[in-house]
Order: C-alpha cells, then structure tokens, then sequence
C-alpha cells in the first residue's frame, strides 16, 4: 500500500469494468489484446512505482525460456493437432496413458537455459488441451492422475531454483477437453462451473509452490474479462503472490504486452515481451525442421533489448522429456556468446538509434552498442549519429578501435577482414551524452552536386 492509498493492483483491478464488454474471439495465436487496454498513461505515478518494483529483476533478466510441454509432445505434431486435426477428446486423452517423461527432465531444461544466459523460465501449466502438469484435487485429467505418476511443474520449479532462475506459469483460459469449456459461452450454469473450476485451479497453482513469480494467462475464449471474473482472478493471484507479476491475456492489462512471434515495443513506455519459437512450432513437432539460424535469433534478442523488452524463446521438449538437438545447439551457441557480451544485453537503457543494414543496436548509458550480424570487413560505417564519439572497441576483446567522424557518419577502420566474433560482432562506441542519429539529416541537409558527375 503506497501513502497515496492506492496499489497498482487496486489499479489494475480497477480498470476491469470498462474492458468487461471486450469479448475475446479464438485466434490461433495466443491471443490479442485491445489497444486501449494497453494503455498506462493514465496511471498514478505511485501507481507505476510500485509496479516498477516489482518488475525490477524482470527487466533486468530481459531473456527467459519458454517451455511448451504436454500430452500434444508424445504426438508429436503440434500442440494444436487436437483441434487441427479434429481428434476426439475420448482418443487423445488417451495420451495422458503415455506421458510419461524421463524424471527430473527439467533439470537438463534448467542447466541449457542457464548456460544460455537465460534469466527465468515460464513452463506450462495447462494448455489448450486441458491436461494438467501439476497436482491438483479438481481433475484426474493430470500428471500425478496418470502415467507420469507425479507432479511435473513441482520438478521444473525444484530445476529453476536449483539453478537459481526465477520462474512462471503459463496457464491457458481455454479448454478442449473440459465438457463446459464451450457451452460456458452460452449457458450461465456452465460458465459458473468452468470459472469455479479456473480459479480453483489458478488458486492450488499459486498456493503449491511457495513464491511464483510470473503468471502467464493465454487465449480467453470464449469467455470476455466479466465473464471470467477476471478481477477476481487477478485479485485472488495477487493476494496468494504479492509480489508476482502477470500479463495481458485475461482480458485485463496486466503489467506486461505479449507481442507473438515478432519484435514490437508497447506504446508509451508499458512493459513488454517478445515470445517466440525457434522453429514454427511451440510444443514437439517431430516434422518441423524449419529452424530459425542463431544469428537471426541473435538479432531478435537485440532488438528486444533495445526497444527494452524481453525476449522469451521457446523450446518444445518430446514427450521424454529431452529437448530437440537443434534447440540445444541454438543456446548454446546463444550462450557462448552472452558469456562474453552479455553485459550489452542486460539492463540495456532504451536505445533511440536503429538505422543500419547490417547491424543492430543496444545501448547503457552514453555508450552505443552496434552489434554487428553481416560483417563488412575491415571498415563499418554508422550514418546519422549526432553525438560525438570519444572512444570505441571491440567489445569482446576490449581492443581498440580508431575512428573517424565527420557531420553524417563515423567510420571505424582498421578492423579485422572477418568477423572477430559469432555470430554476432559488437563495437562499444562511447559517446559525449546519449547515442542518438538522425537518418533525415543525411537525406535533407547532406550537401549535392550538380545533375551529372561533377
């Protein structure tokens, strides 16, 4: 409680009235949110202070893992086959008599993502399927219930701790096996059913693990923000976790946007997270082999960090439980190199210059971090800066680097003919005051010839 009396939890629950008639529609995404509910500007300064306190460790982490993990991972053809493919819910749970994982698989999720300097991890909970990972007194349709035998969340909660991350919830509004989670759309016996069962299930998750520190809702459908009694589902989560931060998926705007699959800083300074898949698929997908490279992954992270956003990057285990050897490539080639430059990506400040063809940009303080992804040789050029450069190096070998500027470029020479680093090369440029370009200048001000070749 602030000395003003107001919390940003009053204030986030307080909003719900006016998005209540916001009815949510089924997307194959994740889900969407209105830009109106994103929206902070209206918030009481003490308001944001004490959410900024909260959310301090998570914009520092700025890189976690996202961990899809269920019943669709023994399939093995995406999490969505169920509805795609129009199984009966009396075959595919059918599955939950073969989800059976390796024991203690989280720990070997926990150690990659560690060693990828990933900060936090968000596994789920429940997805759209309706199976549950963790124990619960509401279903037999779970973990414990069935062939696994035990409570899988519990294991990747001990895996996190262990490794000393802090981690998340992903639970899915959305229901394909319960039998009200779609005529609670349209009779008020079922939706009094499948909401006391969601917020009986959302409770024994916040009560069962001791301290929690994300909650990530998903899809609302079919049910809008008064209709789940998202208020107090929120109010019911902040109580249990004082200190847990959620998002914007319950019809509510929480304390974070979740753009999906791209990188797009919220407006007006609010939060944000870029999630993302490695290949096009959240859980195991035996056929999908369309894997992004690391070095686009890279770039990715980058420009979460610039924009000052975090970037959380999925794996999609098999249903034993081990990761895919293209995901464990992937970060660990990742965290090769944030062991060496992870400095340029954590607690990065918000950074205005973004113009290059070949690279992209961090920033802390006065110094600019030009991350390099197509290298050039042994000179780059940076268009449209306007502060004064005073020093620049690599970053990695803290070797230095001359330079020269002049009014619509600086030019840094002498650099090596290949790449000093990979994927991704980075130059630490210190300025006299906060890197900033201007790309118009050079369009309007930079001085021309005649028509022909002067």
């Amino acid at each position: 409680m602030n000395h003003n009396g107001i919390t940003r939890r009053d204030w986030m629950l307080g909003t719900g009235a006016s998005l209540a008639a916001l009815a949510a529609r089924p997307v194959r995404a994740f889900g969407s949110i209105s830009a109106s509910q994103e929206n902070s500007s209206q918030e009481p300064e003490a308001v944001k202070a004490e959410r900024a306190r909260h959310m301090q460790w998570w914009h520092a982490a700025r890189f976690g893992m996202f961990i899809h993990f269920g019943l669709y991972s023994v399939l093995g053809r995406h999490e969505w086959a169920m509805e795609d493919e129009g199984i009966p819910v009396r075959e595919y749970e059918q599955l939950a008599k073969r989800f059976n994982p390796v024991p203690n698989s989280a720990r070997a999720w926990a150690k990659l993502a560690k060693q990828a300097g990933q900060k936090y991890m968000v596994m789920t909970s429940k997805h759209h399927e309706g199976f549950c990972n963790f124990d619960t007194k509401l279903t037999n349709y779970c973990a414990p219930k069935q062939a696994a035998g035990r409570d899988l969340l519990r294991e990747y909660v001990e895996a996190a701790r262990a490794e000393g991350l802090r981690f998340g919830f992903y639970y899915s509004l959305m229901d394909w096996h319960h039998p009200d989670g779609t005529r609670c759309a349209h009779d008020e016996d079922a939706r009094k059913r499948f909401v006391e069962y969601t917020h009986g299930l959302i409770r024994e998750l916040m009560s069962n693990y001791r301290k929690v520190d994300v909650l990530w809702y998903d899809v609302d459908w079919p049910l809008n923000a008064e209709q789940w009694q998202s208020e107090q589902m929120n109010k019911m989560v902040f109580e249990l976790q004082p200190d847990i931060i959620v998002n914007n998926r319950n019809g509510l705007p929480g304390d974070f946007s979740t753009p999906e699959q791209e990188v797009v800083a919220a407006k007006g300074g609010r939060a944000w997270e870029s999630c993302m898949t490695m290949n096009e698929s959240w859980g195991f997908q035996r056929a999908d082999d369309n894997w992004k490279g690391t070095k686009t992954i890279m770039r990715n992270l980058i420009e979460c960090a610039r924009g000052g956003g975090n970037y959380l990057l999925n794996i999609g285990p098999r249903g034993d439980g081990s990761v895919p050897d293209e995901s464990v490539r992937i970060l660990t080639e990742i965290g090769q190199w944030m062991s060496r430059n992870g400095e340029t990506i954590y607690t990065a400040d918000p950074c205005q210059v973004s113009e290059s063809l070949f690279a992209g940009f961090t920033r802390k303080g006065n110094t600019l971090y030009m991350h390099v992804h197509f290298w050039p040789g042994d000179t780059i050029a940076l268009g449209g800066l306007t502060s004064q450069v005073k020093s620049v190096r690599l970053f990695a070998t803290n070797q230095p680097v001359r330079f020269e500027q002049e009014k619509f470029r600086v030019r840094f020479r002498g650099l090596p003919k290949e790449a000093p680093d990979h994927p991704v090369t980075t130059l630490a440029i210190e300025c006299d005051s906060e890197p900033l370009q201007n790309m118009n200048a050079i369009r309007t001000d930079r001085p021309r010839a005649g028509v022909g070749l002067s």
